[in-house]
């Protein structure tokens, strides 16, 4: 559907005075300042030249409102030229336009507090200490992005409450409430009236706390009161853009800090939040319902390249919906430009780069139309002109040889901004955005059922759960709109069940979750927003009990199923270390990168990416197997990336990177990882400075505290260091020329067998090149020693002994795990043959998992035929078998004949290793 532009003239015959010269508002300026236009320097006006010209003005004798309103006219006689003549690029013209509402607003505030000052002496803190004043600027002028004939949205805030000093003689003391009340009046004379030479800038200060009914200024006490207890949802798309503009001596001292610590809180959320698309979408409504009824009997004001269908400001409420419902997770959305945060969407994958890039193309025509418009006659407006030569003057300045060629394109780039702001907010059309963005298809927006209405739709199972919330004290204290939003998911839920398209048990564990969350009423949001997001978590939850056990305790997680992306690929290393870096320099950029912060920053990245494991693994994308490989590459990365973030805030360090080493056993280091699984971990070092032992020390003290400790979000793993040197009662961090002297026997303190069965398993995760090659030479070393295969025979099967006396398994049962013909048989039977025959067979060196070892062993002879792959075969099953039943958590025994052909091979894969002798007793 194009746009339809009522009455449009499309005259090519129109004639109209080329260049800046056809602006009304051009002539004006030209005629009454042409003597004053050398003040100026030439190029486009930046604060310095601004800033020489203002002084030049003062010097001739103008008071401070007379240079900055004459400085105006100058700045906008020259963009006005730059701009229609030589195509000056669009940020060009709004950062002039910025800088000189800065520079205004900088001197205009000196101003009036050195008058105030005088009076009645500075303001003071409790403590007797100097307050400032912070001018914020709102909107464009927040972005560094106004229009050429903007109005300026300020809030002023003052740091602390208290009274001035008052004179020399000790009166005319006031309230610092009072006395910035008429700074504020001072600055608004000053920048604001209208004088013989116009005004500086249109003031707004309709955003402040209250609005038009607040006070002219607040306390920063005051500001963080009002925003977490007043604040509404349409305030955080106005905060988003906030910055402090001017005074500029304390744009960036460090109590700007206290200000931004009460603000971002404000606008961005820890979660995903989904509760700002009715906010946008009603406050969306009244601005179209104002501009319908502005245009009522005047069709051509409905051609208002701002506000109506497919203008500026739906690509503003575009981007900053995204980055709102984001931006708590993703600090490097944070971004105030428009263009900026396109990019960073793009980026981040919310969006689709074509997208982003159409989006961006349509903002800067759009923007550059409504500049022409406002050069015409100075007046705050984005209504296309209806006189033949001013629209056809518009269409040749943006270089179009007639305005019908010129409408044409207009109207293309607003139904591409139409269609894109309507899918986002649940309209129809096309979906674009990935990951993160769209609301897609919504709920009806009918009212939702009473509660004894919504029981009788339910069936008898689910209404039962439901009845519990009767006086349940959490649904009691839910908001209205929140309670609606409630009962709008449990009707849904209740329909899906009737359809068949989720079962009861998913029904029922979706009760369970959602009870112990209602005050996160984001997660509210966010399902009725996404009925594909709440359909899915239902079949995740029906799944099996771990999933939903898993949802229950990081209720986060469900952020992921928003993207398109989640079952499509499986987990990349590459991706995943490159967002967290990205994610650390942007808590950088904004000072934020306390170790709190970072603590819960990976423990949410980790647990979003077990997550989608979990999800591809439940819905049969991947293979056990793959599962294990996800798992394990995940955890390197995190062991990886923690030790960088560690490291680098290790007060003690002594070198900008550690000679220092992580070696995985077990799970982790047979890549065999599952979900909770602990980490089987030695550290070692390899560094001569005479504080290496003290460093390192306390570099693995800190490092173990990163990966277990619980936060607000959890904790990553469970660390075991039993493995190292000399088990619990050895150094925590050992030398790598004492481990390697350990491992091989030398000296007195000496590994043990069951240390080398270990040994077969372990795996180079973290270091340098250097040092995993010293690893890998030192654990050949150990698995290629000369041994006596009858003894080792022996001490093999005792330790399997002693494993399954520890592991009883009732009369009658099968333990995938620990029965004789279980897994652990293939274990270590395996390291039998590995450490008796490696040396001979230097196939078996590499650590390349079970299934892997079994193959080859029966290639190179060590097992008669067919006994290696039916053996692989059947370890294969009964991991699967095991992975099955513990994400339902469930037993991991069968009752025979079940498993009874797996069970049989293993038992064959153990007769051909061990033989008739010792160790066949238990595996009768």
């Amino acid at each position: 559907m194009s746009i339809p532009y009522p009455e449009s003239p499309c005259n090519p015959s129109a004639t109209f005075v080329h260049g800046a010269a056809h602006s009304r508002f051009y002539q004006r300026l030209h005629r009454r300042y042409e003597a004053d236009l050398l003040l100026l320097p030439p190029g486009v006006p930046r604060w310095p030249s601004m800033e020489q010209a203002y002084d030049a003005l003062r010097a001739r004798g103008c008071d401070t409102g007379t240079a900055l309103r004459v400085l105006r006219q100058l700045v906008m006689e020259r963009l006005i030229q730059m701009d229609c003549e030589a195509q000056a690029p669009l940020a060009d013209i709004t950062s002039a336009v910025t800088e000189l509402a800065e520079l205004a607003l900088d001197r205009a505030c000196q101003h009036a507090r050195q008058e105030l000052d005088e009076r009645h002496g500075a303001p003071r803190g409790p403590d007797g200490q100097p307050v400032q004043l912070w001018i914020i600027g709102m909107g464009k002028l927040g972005a560094r992005e106004l229009n050429v004939s903007s109005d300026i949205d300020l809030i002023y805030v003052y740091e602390h409450d208290g009274e001035t000093a008052g004179t020399n003689d000790g009166r005319g003391r006031i309230s610092n409430h009072e006395y910035f009340a008429r700074a504020v009046k001072a600055i608004y004379s000053l920048v604001g009236d209208t004088t013989e030479h116009g005004f500086v800038f249109r003031v707004d200060l309709a955003l402040r706390p209250n609005g038009n009914s607040g006070p002219p200024s607040v306390s920063l006490s005051a500001l963080e009161e009002y925003l977490q207890l007043h604040g509404r949802e349409w305030e955080r798309f106005a905060w988003l853009k906030s910055r402090v503009v001017a005074p500029r001596d304390c744009i960036a001292s460090p109590e700007v800090q206290a200000l931004r610590g009460v603000v971002l809180p404000f606008v961005f959320r820890r979660y995903l939040d989904y509760s700002v698309f009715d906010a946008l979408r009603v406050l969306h409504r009244q601005i179209r319902d104002h501009a319908a009824k502005r245009s009522a009997g005047h069709p051509e004001r409905a051609n208002d390249v701002k506000l109506s269908r497919g203008g500026i400001r739906e690509i503003e409420f575009t981007v900053q919906l995204l980055q709102v419902v984001r931006g708590g997770q993703f600090p490097e959305l944070r971004r105030r430009p428009t263009l900026d945060a396109l990019t960073r969407l793009s980026q981040a994958g919310l969006m689709p780069q074509e997208t982003a890039d159409a989006l961006a193309r349509a903002y800067v025509f759009l923007r550059r139309v409504e500049h022409r418009i406002q050069y015409l006659d100075d007046q705050q407006t984005h209504v296309l002109p209806t006189r033949d030569d001013d629209l056809a003057w518009v269409a040749h300045t943006m270089g179009y040889p007639d305005c019908c060629a010129f409408l044409h394109e207009l109207d293309a780039h607003r139904e591409l901004v139409a269609q894109e702001f309507d899918t986002l907010l649940g309209g129809a059309g096309k979906k674009q955005c990935n990951g993160g963005g769209c609301g897609g298809p919504r709920a009806a927006a009918a009212a939702p059922p009473e509660f004894d209405t919504l029981l009788e739709q339910l069936p008898p199972g689910f209404r039962e759960r439901v009845a519990e919330w009767r006086n349940h004290p959490r649904v009691a204290g839910l908001r209205d709109e929140a309670r609606a939003r409630l009962f709008r998911l449990v009707q849904r839920t209740a329909q899906w069940l009737k359809e068949g398209r989720v079962t009861e048990e998913a029904a029922l564990r979706l009760a369970n979750w959602l009870e112990p969350l209602l005050r996160r009423e984001s997660y509210l949001a966010l399902l009725l927003e996404r009925p594909s997001v709440h359909e899915q978590l239902l079949h995740l939850l029906g799944a099996a009990k771990w999933p939903a056990r898993y949802l229950l305790q990081h209720p986060g997680v469900i952020d992921e199923l928003v993207g398109d992306s989640l079952l499509a690929e499986r987990f990349v290393v590459e991706d995943f270390e490159r967002e967290l870096t990205v994610r650390l320099a942007s808590l950088k950029s904004t000072g934020e990168d306390d170790d709190e912060t970072l603590l819960n920053l990976l423990r949410r990245a980790q647990h979003a990416e077990t997550f989608r494991t979990l999800a591809r693994d439940v819905e049969r994308r991947i293979t056990v197997e793959q599962v294990a490989d996800d798992l394990s590459a995940l955890a390197d990365s995190v062991l990886r990336i923690t030790a960088q973030w560690c490291w680098s805030r290790l007060k003690t360090r002594h070198r900008e990177s550690p000679q220092f080493a992580i070696i995985g056993y077990g799970k982790l280091g047979g890549k065999e990882l599952g979900y909770g699984s602990d980490l089987d971990i030695v550290f070692v070092f390899d560094d001569d400075d005479e504080r290496a032992p003290e460093v390192y020390a306390a570099f693995v003290r800190k490092l173990i505290n990163w990966l277990t400790v619980k936060t607000g979000e959890g904790d990553l793993y469970e660390i075991d260091t039993a493995l190292r040197p000399n088990g619990s009662s050895g150094l925590l961090v050992t030398s790598f020329d004492a481990y390697a002297n350990y491992q091989q026997r030398r000296g007195s303190n000496t590994a043990w067998t069951w240390e080398h069965q270990a040994m077969t398993r372990a795996r180079f995760v973290l270091g340098s090149a250097e040092l995993q090659a010293r690893f890998d030479a030192v654990r050949e070393a150990v698995i290629t020693s000369e041994r006596d295969t009858l003894a080792l025979r022996d001490e093999i099967t005792t330790m399997r002994e002693r494993v399954r006396s520890a592991h009883p398994v009732r009369d009658g049962q099968f333990d995938v795990k620990h029965s004789p013909g279980g897994m652990v048989d293939v274990e270590f039977a395996l390291q039998y043959l590995v450490l008796s025959y490696s040396a001979a067979h230097p196939e078996l060196r590499e650590n390349r998992g079970n299934i892997t070892l079994l193959k080859l062993a029966e290639q190179v002879g060590l097992l008669p035929p067919g006994i290696g792959q039916a053996a692989a075969d059947a370890y294969r099953t009964l991991r699967r078998v095991q992975h099955v039943a513990r994400l339902d958590e469930a037993p991991t025994q069968v009752t025979p004949p079940a498993l009874q052909a797996e069970r049989d091979a293993v038992l064959a894969l153990w007769l051909a290793v061990f033989g008739a002798g010792m160790g066949l007793k238990s595996h009768s």
